[in-house]
């Protein structure tokens, strides 16, 4: 009987790479899913899913001792999409059942951005000056006492959702208005952290098991929102530079109580130096586990799933090339008519993947987060300049016509 993995929850990008993951073990995957139907790459493979509430403990519980009496079971991972509890409930199932996993505490203070920043702060690692508030006057009062500009995000959440840079008290009072007014959705009582711009080149720091395996950069669109524009591995650093990273790295796992599996951990280098943005206790969705494969030969989503199962996992670099992602972008809101030149783009020498997340005939409604991206172009080469000139290439002959929405006007 081939063994099972238990796959918690879905994810339209990095959800499909852990499925094909598990298959290329020997492994048969099992994803536990509140609606399975919202995971379309499931139906499209033809993955056995077991419909269960993902936000009820012992339902799971339940639902996982009956398959244990069919099924024998390797291990228990998961990811999700904005509701970054699963990772909580993964690290509770593990411990109930003596599976190998991430130590649940741990997690679930790492995802509360303000116990994570309090318990950086004890340890002495460098970051944003920041202050937490509950309403419009708290917010106003500490953006006034960090100075302007400010990021206003809130204190649970991914992908950039309801994240701003704000340059002055009315943008505050304007960014403040729509979290607290209704339009954002809270996945627990509104609690906001209000943080210092801190003005840099970002990088990003992705480990697993307590070992920094990549460090990268990126670049995001204009502001005020942070929207990726292009993802790049390894990171242009110095000895020096790249050693500083890696030393802060492990000093924020030292600090949240991690170690055990994938982290991932964004930074600016400021004029004080890097300073940590944000700890993710989890592996960065796509393209970093694509771009990590192709520039050092190390599949991170293999390795996780052998620290699942109980294997030990290498992290060994096969080799050293430049990979890069372009994120495609919308202008503006409307109708997407057409998307043309995908094919051509992936018939370009060193094109590694071009994807696209949407199809033509679909409203474009831009939310100023990860839900803006249409798509993205991943190339590789022995060199940083021949990467960017083949990625160029590539998103020069993908086109896209968006066509406004029609203004209605009251008669």
């Amino acid at each position: 009987m081939a063994k099972s993995l238990i796959l918690l929850e879905g994810h339209r990008s990095i959800g499909p790479l852990y499925v094909k993951a598990a298959q290329r073990r020997g492994l048969n995957p099992i994803t536990m899913s509140t609606d399975p139907t919202q995971h379309g790459y499931l139906a499209a493979e033809g993955i056995e899913t077991v419909q269960v509430d993902t936000n009820d403990l012992d339902a799971i519980k339940s639902v996982y001792s009956r398959l244990k009496l069919t099924h024998a079971i390797a291990g228990i991972t998961g990811f999700s999409g904005l509701d970054e509890s699963v990772y909580v409930t993964v690290g509770k199932l593990c411990r109930h059942f003596g599976l190998p996993g991430p130590d649940p505490a741990s997690i679930e203070q790492c995802h509360d951005k303000f116990v994570q920043r309090q318990l950086l702060a004890q340890a002495g690692v460098a970051m944003p000056y920041y202050r937490m508030a509950t309403n419009a006057t708290e917010v106003e009062s500490a953006a006034v006492e960090i100075g302007l500009p400010v990021v206003i995000k809130p204190v649970v959440g991914s992908g950039s959702s309801g994240v701003q840079i704000c340059r002055t008290v009315d943008e505050v009072a304007e960014h403040t208005r729509h979290l607290l007014g209704g339009r954002h959705i809270w996945q627990s009582p509104p609690r906001i952290l209000v943080e210092e711009f801190a003005q840099g080149q970002y990088f990003t720091a992705d480990l697993m098991g307590g070992r920094v395996v990549g460090i990268g950069t990126g670049d995001f669109g204009p502001p005020p929102h942070f929207v990726y524009r292009e993802y790049s591995f390894p990171a242009p650093l110095t000895d020096e530079e790249h050693a500083r990273i890696i030393d802060i790295s492990l000093s924020c796992l030292r600090a949240l109580g991690l170690g055990w599996g994938p982290t991932n951990i964004e930074f600016r280098w400021t004029k004080r130096g890097p300073v940590v943005i944000e700890v993710n206790p989890r592996l960065a969705g796509t393209p970093d586990p694509q771009l990590i494969h192709l520039a050092y030969g190390i599949d991170l989503v293999d390795e996780h799933i052998k620290l699942v199962i109980g294997e030990e996992c290498d992290l060994r670099a096969r080799h050293s090339r430049t990979a890069s992602a372009r994120f495609l972008v919308p202008d503006r809101d409307g109708m997407l008519e057409k998307i043309e030149g995908a094919n051509r783009a992936a018939a370009i020498p060193g094109v590694a993947e071009v994807k696209m997340y949407i199809h033509p005939n679909t409203p474009i409604v831009r939310k100023g987060d990860y839900r803006d991206l249409m798509g993205h172009v991943i190339g590789a080469s022995p060199s940083r300049d021949q990467t960017a000139a083949l990625l160029q290439q590539a998103a020069d002959l993908i086109s896209w016509n968006i066509t406004p929405f029609p203004l209605f006007q009251n008669t």
